[in-house]
Formats: C-alpha cells, structure tokens, sequence
C-alpha cells in the first residue's frame, strides 16, 4: 500500500472529540482460525467498534496476523515451504474467515513488513539506551538439526507441548532446561544443551511503575476480572528479567553488534505489530498511539494474551520514555470449551 493511499481517507483523531482505539489479539498465521479465536476476542471486539461508531464516537479498529516467530518457521517446515510464503497462505485465511463471518475492520494488516522491523528495532534501542536491557550467557536446549523448535512438558501443570519459555496453558514462565521429557517439535529428536548470548529486558527495574499504572488503569478503565487477577499474580510474584533474542532465521533482527544470527522474539514485538499495522495505514499514526490525552485505547484479549499486554508491553513502552498511549479498557474471555 502506497504512502497517498495509507493516507486517503484515514480515519485520525478529533481533538476535542472522543477518540477510542480498538485492537483485538493478533492471530498467529500458523493455522486456521476456530472458533475459539473468534469468540476468544475478534467478535467482541467488532461488536464494539459498531456500538462506538453508532454513538458517534471518533473510532479506529486495528487487527491483522502476527507473521514471525518460531510458529511460523514450524509450521513452514511440517508445509514444506518458506515461512514466507506461509504467511501469504494463513493471512489469506484468516482475512477470509472474518469476511465470511461480515466481521471488518478500519484496516487488516500483517506484521512482516519494513514498518515492524523499523518501529520494534527503535523501541529496542530506546530499551537499550535508557539501561532497561542487560546480556549475559545462557544455556539453552537446542535441536541441532532444527535449530531451537524444543517442546516438552511443563513442570507444574503437565501441558505436553510448552515451549521452553512459558507454557500457553497455565501462562507461567520457566527456563527450557525446566521441561520434561524435551523434544524436537519437527522429528521429535532429543536436544542437546549450548551455551548462547541473550538480551533481557529487565522488567524487575520496571515493575514499580507498571504496578502504579495497573493500579490506576485498571481502576479508571474497566478491566475484566480475570485480566486483573492474572496481571495482579505476575506482579504479586515479582517481575523477573525476560530473553528477548531468539536463534531462529524469521523475525526482525536484534540490531546491536554479534547478534546478527539472532532475531527478536514474538512475546517482545507481537503487540508492537498494533502500532506497525497502524502505520501502514496511515503515516501519522503518532496520532494514535502517542495521544494519551486524546486516545483511550480499548483492547479485547483471551486470558493467555493478558500479560504481554498488561504488563510486558506496558513496561517496554514506560522503558522507552516515550509519550504512549496505554491501555484504557481491557475486555478478556477465559477458554472456549466445545
């Protein structure tokens, strides 16, 4: 989409007006969406976008497919094809999947394009410069014939399938050498162990601030009781630091010297992805997302999204020392069982 075209007809805020942020989850382009998906947060979220606009408020609906990451590579590799080419296939899908269901938005977009890469690796440089982010060495378990696609069981609940970073069942964090019975997700191969150089986000430094905004946030807006009680538990257990890198080809590259074979992971630059589809839409997207005295950012979630929102998002853009603007409301669903 060309520059005069993301500006034709973009809908901006109104100084003066109400002006409401609509984002709901980024689907991961790696499967076909269920119904869970579209109950879990796309439904809830259109359904509000239509109430808004009936009452005349100033409204922008932003979603699209979260395209990077180690799902993506996975899946390419089980399809036989470039991750590439992947991402055509499922954001063709799940395009299609909310026209079939009349669900639209002010704009759809994707996150492998310059405009992610160039917004993720500024706000990582602004970590970096303001001394939010550290490096140190880690041991990691690692496929050596695909690269670091490790599953295994997770200590605590028994999910089978948990990554060796957080477990999408019960939402916890844990190290990879944590995980039981590990595995190579591809051949189901027993990974080896190596020493690799990593960049953490040191959300401990933040956590006082992302509590006062919490705090006040979730007492201003109005936040489901599951998105406050997860939120509250991450805080309550003291916030930890985070890997950013990871040893994969399929993301946006880490931009500091001797990590040029590493790429910065999805639970760091997935809800970035809001602000870059924003910005293929329309080049004054500051409009939005740095107008906290204007904006009120609405957000429609499934519980296992609620932390990078509320507490990992929230503390890379306090890190940044940047105007942002944080979110207002936060409507989050628990699982759909059928």
């Amino acid at each position: 989409m060309g520059q005069s075209q993301r500006k034709r007809g973009a809908v901006l805020p109104v100084p003066g007006e109400r002006n409401i942020l609509i984002t709901n989850a980024l689907p991961y382009v790696n499967n076909v969406p269920h119904l869970g998906n579209l109950i879990g947060s796309t439904l809830s979220a259109y359904v509000f976008a239509r109430y808004c606009r009936s009452r005349g408020y100033n409204t922008l609906y932003v979603c699209g497919t979260y395209e990077y990451g180690t799902t993506s590579e996975t899946r390419a590799l089980i399809e036989k094809c470039t991750a590439q080419q992947l991402c055509h296939k499922y954001h063709a899908i799940d395009d299609g999947v909310c026209k079939c269901f009349n669900i639209s938005f002010d704009t759809f977009g994707r996150t492998t394009t310059p405009l992610q890469t160039e917004i993720t690796q500024e706000i990582f440089l602004k970590l970096h410069q303001n001394e939010f982010l550290k490096e140190e060495m880690i041991t990691q378990l690692y496929c050596e014939q695909h690269q670091s696609f490790v599953q295994g069981e997770f200590p605590s609940c028994g999910y089978p399938e948990a990554y060796g970073d957080q477990c999408d069942l019960c939402s916890q964090l844990l190290d990879s050498l944590e995980l039981k019975s590990p595995r190579c997700k591809i051949d189901g191969a027993t990974p080896v162990t190596r020493e690799t150089k990593h960049i953490f986000l040191e959300l401990d430094k933040l956590q006082s601030e992302i509590a006062a905004w919490f705090h006040q946030a979730a007492s201003s807006g109005v936040w489901s009781n599951n998105g406050k009680e997860i939120t509250f538990a991450w805080l309550k257990e003291g916030l930890k630091p985070r890997s950013i890198p990871r040893d994969i080809k399929w993301g946006a590259h880490v931009p500091l010297p001797g990590y040029e074979d590493k790429v910065i992971y999805a639970w760091f630059d997935a809800c970035i992805g809001y602000v870059s589809i924003t910005a293929n839409y329309t080049d004054e997207w500051q409009k939005w997302w740095q107008n906290p005295d204007d904006v009120q950012l609405y957000r429609f979630l499934g519980k296992d999204n609620v932390p990078y929102h509320t507490v990992i998002f929230l503390g890379t853009q306090i890190g940044t020392r940047d105007t942002w603007t944080k979110l207002h409301h936060l409507s989050t669903t628990d699982y759909l069982t059928y």
